[in-house]
């Protein structure tokens, strides 16, 4: 299995092991666009690798702060409460970077800036950028996605 993700499309493609297609879903990618540096709030390209599953047995719409369960589940009635907060759902993948000097190491590394493919709220609109970073998917979506890929699978984004 690998992952593409079409930042220029709002498009992540689960391809398997001959490079077909298997599943297409929306994204929403950096509202800053891409880039490698820390602290720009940008998406990075590149080759990446799944370091890491987060979140496999938490009931849809659970909430993560810093890769942890807070415990709190979703609603409108608690974003109201934390608008401010980025929502990150349901459940993680934590990207880390391939190439030393591009997204891996130093200043920008993509492990380090805690960039994720996370679920978030069904109001979030899927298809155009939005994310301070991160890859978002709608729920469901991801649900789907992580029962299909493994630690280590390599994610390319472009």
């Amino acid at each position: 299995m690998k992952i593409n993700i079409n930042i220029a499309q709002q498009q992540l493609d689960l391809l398997n092991d001959n490079g077909n297609i298997i599943k297409q879903y929306l994204i929403s990618s950096a509202k800053n666009g891409t880039g490698q540096q820390n602290g720009s709030f940008c998406t990075p390209l590149g080759k990446h690798v799944i370091r890491a599953k987060i979140g496999q047995d938490k009931p849809v719409n659970s909430v993560f702060i810093r890769r942890r369960p807070t415990g709190e589940i979703y609603t409108p009635e608690l974003h109201q409460r934390y608008p401010k907060r980025d929502w990150i759902l349901t459940r993680i993948f934590w990207l880390s970077g391939c190439e030393p000097g591009f997204n891996r190491l130093g200043d920008v590394d993509t492990m380090r800036r805690y960039i994720y493919i996370h679920g978030s709220p069904a109001s979030v609109e899927m298809g155009k950028p939005g994310s301070i970073g991160c890859i978002r998917i709608a729920n469901q979506d991801l649900l789907e996605l992580f029962a299909f890929v493994a630690v280590g699978t390599i994610v390319e984004i472009t």
